[in-house]
């Protein structure tokens, strides 16, 4: 089994996390900390635009671009949700439990927009898919909730059970307890984490979201202007944590002690033997530096790709598809034929493509130029290869085999931006000019530098973190640059290699790792 590392790297403007797999670079996120239009807000919509032809509306939720909402999406209780809404604008006093509620007729599902939507009508959305491109928001009527075990979709009264859990015994288990425990019209769909747990576990957290939903109509006449924010999606992060943590992980190293303190708690109440996994990262190095994923960033995200024995892959990005060519590159096997070498290559190529999908987010159709096979076996391996790998890719998608012309098609479901960081750089010493202050001149300034913190600081003890050339610079030969300071100035100081640094970026801390200000 693969030991699983997460690493959370915590600043000002965005968080990021890593999944690591036996040291291996296999998930990255990214959220800005002032995101909005995330899966799974909800919005007080405002009605802008009937589309009878599409059978659809284009709706107000604040984005520059009208979101939409297709009839299909509406589900079948939206007279019900409306009722809902109203009732709570409307009443005078308490508005009451959904529970308590009659419910109205489901819409016809060949129906007509017209029928359900008009022009100004203030509606409850849900963001399915966020703003990609030109296009607006995706949206849907059906609200759902998402706790970590279950999904609570109000106005409904379905259960239905998570085809991921395999056991009929624990089907059964799972359908007959949230049925007992369920209040009327709320319908709820049990999520794969929920197998085996008790009762108590998934009472409270059904009670949770009970009061998400029904207390945001409690105080919506203090508020009824539309488009606005209704409920909001905990943040990306949390969400992210809240699908991925589980307690197969190794540690889980983060450089926030605020939310190491809400993952270990989070940990405990679902392993309490494995709190210790949450380890709170202090060093003077970025935390993505000192476990070497700038580094795999670096050598993952460009339009070229390497992997095993010379062989590696172009990936380019088009508004309709993505296209990954497959080349053997230098990559030679003596005593092997074409056709097996291909195979070879090819099923290689297959592990670093679904770590690249999964790695980069990337969604829409996917179209593999894998290297000629004329086997129909070596291409029957390829495609169970392959469907093997994607199986623990948990967004959903599809994989079709080898077409005639070698070509293998998967769609993945895409509902955010796909991950892309670029990895050429403009040097940002010269701004592209091609002309730079003189380097020659660094170490000069690095003392000049040192001289002031030294005399205005009167610290003793220093970190010095630098790009590794220059780090190997400075502790190159019998008496290295920095041990010279060491005497001259009558300090300690420790230099370390940052390789996200660009060649003239130096950065000062002090022994307590805060990093000196010299301005």
């Amino acid at each position: 089994m693969a030991n699983k590392d997460l690493i959370i790297d915590v600043s000002d403007s965005e968080v990021s996390l890593a999944l690591l797999e036996d040291k291996q670079l296999i998930e990255l996120n990214k959220e800005k900390r002032s995101v909005k239009y995330s899966v799974g807000d909800i919005y007080l919509g405002k009605v802008k635009k009937i589309m009878p032809g599409l059978n659809a509306a284009f709706i107000n939720v604040g984005y520059e671009r009208d979101a939409f909402l297709h009839y299909l999406d509406l589900g079948a209780q939206f007279r019900t949700q409306q009722k809902y809404y109203l009732t709570a604008v409307q009443k005078q006093g308490r508005v009451p439990p959904v529970y308590k509620f009659k419910p109205e007729p489901d819409i016809d599902k060949d129906g007509k927009i017209t029928d359900v939507l008009a022009a100004g009508q203030t509606v409850i959305v849900q963001i399915t898919k966020e703003p990609i491109s030109t296009k607006g928001p995706r949206l849907a009527s059906e609200i759902s909730l998402a706790g970590r075990n279950l999904v609570l979709i109000p106005c409904s009264d379905k259960v239905s059970i998570s085809s991921k859990i395999e056991s009929p015994e624990e089907k059964n288990r799972l359908k007959t307890l949230v049925q007992s425990i369920k209040p009327r019209n709320y319908g709820i769909i049990v999520r794969t984490l929920a197998e085996g747990k008790k009762v108590a576990i998934l009472d409270a957290e059904l009670r949770d979201l009970v009061r998400k939903w029904e207390s945001a109509f409690l105080s919506i006449k203090k508020d009824i202007r539309s488009p606005r924010l209704f409920i909001g999606e905990m943040n990306r992060t949390t969400t992210i944590l809240r699908d991925m943590l589980n307690v197969s992980f190794n540690s889980i190293h983060i450089n926030d002690l605020a939310l190491a303190d809400e993952i270990r708690k989070y940990i405990k109440e679902i392993a309490p033997e494995k709190a210790g996994i949450v380890k709170l990262y202090k060093g003077s190095l970025p935390i993505f530096d000192h476990f070497g994923i700038n580094k795999q960033i670096k050598a993952l995200f460009g339009k070229t790709v390497s992997f095993k024995h010379g062989a590696y892959l172009i990936i380019e990005h088009t508004e309709a598809l993505h296209v990954i060519d497959v080349n053997s590159g230098n990559r030679s096997r003596t005593g092997n034929d074409q056709e097996s070498n291909a195979l070879e290559v090819n099923l290689e190529a297959a592990a670093e493509i679904a770590r690249q999908l999964r790695l980069r987010d990337m969604g829409g159709i996917i179209v593999i130029d894998f290297i000629d096979m004329q086997s129909a076996e070596n291409k029957q391996i390829l495609y169970e290869k392959m469907k093997e790998i994607m199986a623990n890719d948990r967004t959903k998608h599809n994989i079709l085999p080898l077409s005639k012309f070698g070509l293998m098609q998967i769609t993945r479901q895409r509902v955010r931006p796909e991950m892309n960081i670029v990895t050429d750089e403009k040097c940002p010493a010269c701004q592209g000019t091609g002309e730079t202050r003189p380097t020659i001149l660094l170490t000069d300034e690095l003392e000049r530098t040192l001289s002031f913190i030294v005399d205005k600081i009167k610290t003793r003890k220093l970190i010095l973190n630098v790009h590794p050339f220059v780090a190997s610079f400075l502790k190159k030969g019998l008496f290295p640059q920095f041990l010279r300071w060491n005497i001259k100035y009558k300090i300690i100081i420790k230099v370390q290699a940052v390789t996200s640094y660009h060649m003239l970026e130096y950065h000062f801390y002090d022994r307590y790792e805060n990093e000196i200000d010299l301005s």
